[in-house]
């Protein structure tokens, strides 16, 4: 029997003021998934009670995530689903760009996907056979046309990543 997995990938959620809303966005987007991951800049560490009170959840913080976030969830984070194995880091810091930041973080690290945030930007690319994955933001657009997130179909034989866009949520 093979195991399939359905993960929505969120990150840069920045619901200090309202955390609650996160509830609407995972019924919105999220309603079937097997796993939520989150790469960081919740900035209120209720967001995070909400997303595990709602579905299995792994996250890491991000840089404008306080303490009472830190002390939740690790910078760095690696996992392994269906035989894969996931790095999850948020991508801050300074020097080269926010892909360079979040493969550099896992060049000791044997991993097949790193799933990063920060720039509010969503992209599916690979970087020297490295799944990257940048889910974007599904409540701060910034510069970019859509709210997004990702969508990660796995199971041993394969990996489908696909791009959710949206207008508005």
């Amino acid at each position: 029997m093979v195991i399939k997995l359905k993960i929505g990938i969120i990150s840069d959620t920045h619901l200090d003021k309202h955390p609650e809303k996160i509830l609407d966005y995972l019924e919105k987007c999220f309603k079937d998934v097997d796993l939520i991951i989150h790469a960081g800049d919740y900035t209120s560490s209720k967001v995070i009670t909400l997303i595990k009170a709602h579905n299995k959840f792994v996250g890491v913080f991000g840089n404008v995530d306080k303490s009472s976030v830190r002390e939740l969830v690790k910078e760095k984070e690696i996992i392994e689903l269906c035989g894969r194995r996931i790095g999850i880091f948020h991508g801050h810091g300074v020097k080269k760009t926010t892909i360079e930041r979040s493969y550099d973080m896992f060049l000791n690290d044997k991993v097949d996907i790193i799933i990063f945030g920060h720039s509010h930007q969503p992209s599916i690319s690979t970087k020297n056979k490295i799944l990257m994955l940048n889910p974007g933001s599904l409540t701060r657009r910034r510069k970019e046309p859509w709210f997004s997130s990702i969508i990660l179909n796995l199971d041993k034989n394969n990996i489908n990543a696909q791009l959710q866009l949206y207008d508005e949520l």
